[in-house]
């Protein structure tokens, strides 16, 4: 359960984050409602998750994948593109993930 309630939590912040842009500065209402809830759901989550996954992985986990998908989001819906640097760093931030969850003891399969 604890991988499922750290997908959801990523993808709370996702989604969350994506609607940060939205909320112009939480100028309008429905983003900055997204934006509250979507972070409290995603902490919340994320308190569970550090029941049984440690805190360094987790957070590598969140972070890695939420740089990546929150990347994702904004060239979708925002019309962002990328440059080379940044896919190269986006690649190594999937690598680094990759790794974690391939090689790591310290992770909860």
């Amino acid at each position: 359960m604890s991988y499922l309630y750290l997908a959801l939590a990523i993808v709370a912040e996702v989604v969350a984050t994506t609607a940060l842009k939205a909320s112009t500065g939480f100028t309008r209402l429905w983003p900055t409602v997204i934006v509250v809830v979507g972070y409290g759901l995603a902490f919340y989550l994320l308190a569970l998750v550090l029941r049984s996954i440690p805190v360094g992985i987790a957070y590598a986990l969140w972070a890695g994948l939420g740089i990546v998908l929150v990347t994702v989001a904004g060239i979708l819906f925002y019309g962002e593109k990328p440059d080379l640097p940044a896919l190269l760093g986006i690649a190594m931030i999937i690598g680094g993930v990759s790794v974690i969850q391939l090689f790591s003891t310290a992770s909860v399969h």
